[in-house]
């Protein structure tokens, strides 16, 4: 596998490579470049980070190849409708003129190629060999991983582009969790008698943030108590990121995720004064929440306007507007845009900054594609900042930013560790589209009660820091505050000053005026579940006597006490905090007497 480390390249490549673009060319693609020169291969793939620029090099090579007429002609072959648009803008700049329009017959010659999707060769692969057969063809495969989302798909690449002259394949994820073999990809048998894809040249996320081509990443994850009602009608009550069963930990999630509780519009009201932070130094600097489904989306969009007195950025994969709506988004200076999945992958707007991650999905190349958003950057000191549901999958993927992975042929056998098996199943369910019926309503019936945000922690370049504090608390405020402009090296520095600060105010608070949440573990009391479980009966018993004697939701006296007394839900309140709401649920009701 070809590596970073710059090959030494020729006096004469600068005169090999297209015009006017060798000297605007980053050390890893010019690198890249002089590999593919040198081996002249028919296949080759290389694997960058998102950000990174692998258009730019896929084009520069394009250029030079017609330009040594090595290829007639180019096809580019992409996920989506949009991207095969984005495709044929970018080529178009450096002089490659491609119909992202092509279905069938002969192509106008003012163009040198075709842009189209996978899902339209998988229609018609013989129209697209019949064009390699006719002409020597340089295709290039964006997100080649897309070609294994179904067998029909790989087995229509191999058939349509096998007798093409060139093939460039493209991916900036961590490939697959599945065994569907990739078209025109090398697999190489390690030791262990498992087949993984070989890449010829490599450029990760490590070496591209050390290169200054990406933005370093901080990842600020927030827990909070869940409750919810389950398919049986029992009421579960759990605190997000504790140690649950998968099934527990799936649904405190999705409580997390609905809109109607409190965790979303606190997440939302954060990450909102994060970027109003980071526009300080980048004044066009914009947000992305990335949803699980439409619903959801319109939903988030409305909790924004009420957040900001803004108008969010609605995407819609099914709204034939959507591609407009991104590029008015890209080209402004608006600060939310709201979507489901089309720009999880491949889309090009710069200027996003801030994210939140609001889906349920989490396979690790899904992870990536959807960070990838956020990290291109545009000049030396730009940070991102995204924002996490606490859940162990999603902190493991934050953690392992830097970790390479091929995409894996062959499972272990039965017995080995296989690091991809529990992520097969989610990887299916990620691929499902949004309007298709899963049958999820009949097994997970389910009614989420209610939730709120706790400011857990932030990760940064693999280190965890802070302590948890409350939305809006000086604490959490503290890392939301971190300048939008900062070396990497800065941004650690700044973070552990951070949390210095906060232990240092924690120590010199009284523990009767602490939430529990704020003090450190050694300082918390000691008090047996028995005794917690036996004071939360206490004033659940008050409530229920309140509630009747005034006719108000038990939900409602329960946050009528927090906003009076503070501190957190019930579930998480120390005995003190327990104690003074059992007093004053006793002064409400002396008064009604």
């Amino acid at each position: 596998m070809t590596t970073t480390t710059n090959t030494h390249l020729s006096p004469a490549f600068p005169g090999r490579a297209p015009w006017g673009t060798a000297n605007k060319l980053r050390a890893w693609q010019e690198s890249a470049m002089g590999s593919y020169i040198e081996q002249q291969p028919q296949d080759f793939l290389a694997v960058a980070t998102p950000g990174a620029g692998k258009t730019t090099f896929a084009l520069t090579l394009a250029s030079w190849l017609l330009h040594h007429h090595v290829v007639q002609q180019i096809t580019v072959v992409a996920p989506t409708e949009h991207l095969k648009k984005q495709w044929a803008e970018a080529a178009a700049r450096i002089g490659i003129r491609l119909d992202p329009e092509y279905s069938a017959g002969p192509l106008h010659k003012s163009y040198q190629g075709v842009a189209v999707t996978y899902a339209g060769v998988g229609v018609r692969p013989m129209l697209h060999r019949n064009r390699c057969e006719q002409r020597k063809t340089l295709v290039i495969l964006d997100e080649i991983h897309h070609a294994g989302d179904s067998r029909s798909w790989g087995e229509a690449c191999l058939e349509a582009f096998e007798p093409a002259t060139r093939r460039l394949a493209l991916t900036g994820t961590p490939f697959r969790s599945d065994t569907n073999p990739i078209p025109f990809v090398t697999y190489a048998e390690g030791n262990d008698g498992i087949r993984r894809s070989s890449a010829d040249y490599t450029y990760g996320y490590g070496s591209a943030l050390s290169d200054g081509v990406v933005r370093p990443v901080i990842f600020l994850s927030y827990s909070g108590n869940m409750r919810w009602r389950t398919k049986a009608g029992d009421e579960i009550e759990a605190r997000l990121g504790e140690p649950l069963t998968k099934d527990a930990n799936s649904q405190a999630w999705r409580t997390a995720l609905d809109p109607r509780g409190e965790w979303m519009p606190q997440v939302l009201g954060a990450a909102d004064r994060r970027l109003t932070e980071v526009r300080r130094a980048i004044p066009d600097a914009g947000a992305l929440v990335i949803a699980t489904d439409q619903d959801s989306a319109r939903a988030y969009a409305k909790l924004i306007r009420e957040i900001t007195g803004e108008a969010a950025t609605v995407v819609l994969s099914d709204d034939t507007g959507a591609s407009e709506r991104i590029d008015e988004f890209r080209l402004g200076d608006s600060r939310w845009m709201v979507a489901v999945r089309m720009v999880s992958e491949g889309v090009d707007v710069p200027r996003l900054a801030v994210g939140v991650y609001a889906t349920t999905i989490s396979t690790p190349l899904f992870f990536a594609q959807a960070v990838g958003r956020f990290v291109r950057s545009r000049r030396r000191g730009e940070t991102a900042s995204v924002f996490l549901p606490t859940v162990p999958s999603l902190l493991t993927f934050a953690h392992e930013m830097e970790v390479e992975r091929d995409h894996v042929l062959d499972r272990p056998k039965k017995g080995d560790d296989d690091p991809y098996a529990e992520e097969a199943d989610l990887l299916k369910e990620a691929e499902k589209q949004q309007d298709e019926d899963t049958g999820e309503d009949e097994q997970l019936k389910w009614e989420a009660l209610g939730s709120d945000a706790v400011f857990d922690r932030v990760m940064y370049d693999g280190a965890e820091f802070g302590m948890q504090a409350h939305p809006g608390s000086e604490e959490e405020q503290d890392y939301l505050g971190i300048p939008g402009l900062l070396e990497p090296d800065q941004v650690q520095m700044l973070l552990q000053k951070r949390q210095s600060r906060q232990i240092a105010h924690s120590r010199k608070k009284p523990d009767e005026e602490a939430d529990l949440v704020e003090l450190p573990a050694e300082r918390r009391p000691v008090v047996t579940h028995q005794e917690l479980r036996e004071l939360r009966r206490e004033l659940h018993g008050l409530v229920g006597a309140y509630a009747h004697q005034t006719g108000k939701p038990h939900g409602s006296i329960h946050n009528e006490l927090r906003r009076s007394c503070g501190g957190p839900p019930t579930a998480e309140a120390t005995p003190n905090q327990l104690r003074q709401r059992m007093a004053k649920v006793r002064e409400w009701a002396t008064r009604m007497k």
